[in-house]
């Protein structure tokens, strides 16, 4: 894959709790040199949305990094992130109720974020924690709940995204591969596998095994 065409697909990212708005600054100025999109902290959405290119894809995340806000908290934050300026939205879901099997208190969690506001929302569903069922409920929950994509991990769980899991999810939803891609041969196995996105901090070493 070329770079030009790899670069619009990575959700380059810095989602440390040490980040500063030079961090974001730093990460903004490199996507829009190489054409990718950014994952950055709520906190930092509006001052990045005033000073970036319009055509800069701003995606921030929502109950990260466990998803156990409430959901009345995590509806208030999704709508707070897209009037900052937020394109895109990265929705932990809520792992522990889904090992509960409280599928529908998901489900219904899910679904009300996504009706409040009008931008796409991404489903976290932390797969290193799920078992094969586990990540299947996930995914029908997102579908049901009119998400736009299903995305592996938050990465700050033990494990990240594989090719397993990307198959199992892209048939559900498109997926957005993130947690230990590092370099381009390995996001080439994610998109492969079905991947329609990657987030990942090495968005610039990913695109330089790129022609």
């Amino acid at each position: 894959m070329n770079r030009i065409d790899l670069a619009a697909r990575i959700d380059h990212t810095v989602l440390g709790p040490t980040t500063t708005l030079t961090d974001v600054d730093r990460l903004v100025s490199e996507a829009v040199d190489h054409g990718m999109n950014v994952c950055i902290p709520p906190c930092y959405v509006e001052a990045t949305a005033n000073q970036a290119p319009s055509t800069l894809t701003i995606a921030t995340v929502i109950g990260f990094p466990h998803g156990q806000d409430t959901p009345e908290v995590k509806r208030k934050a999704a709508v707070d992130a897209w009037q900052a300026g937020a394109d895109e939205l990265d929705v932990v879901c809520n792992v522990g109720r889904l090992l509960a099997g409280e599928v529908d208190a998901v489900t219904d969690e899910l679904a009300e974020i996504v009706a409040a506001v009008p931008i796409p929302v991404k489903v976290i569903i932390e797969t290193a924690l799920l078992d094969d069922e586990q990540k299947h409920a996930a995914c029908k929950a997102a579908v049901e709940a009119d998400a736009a994509m299903v995305k592996t991990s938050t990465g700050f769980a033990d494990g990240g995204a594989t090719i397993a899991d990307v198959e199992l999810m892209s048939a559900y939803l498109p997926v957005k591969a993130s947690g230990g891609i590092g370099d381009y041969e390995t996001a080439i196995e994610m998109i492969e596998a079905g991947a329609e996105r990657i987030g990942a901090s090495s968005g610039l070493n990913i695109l330089s095994g790129a022609e």
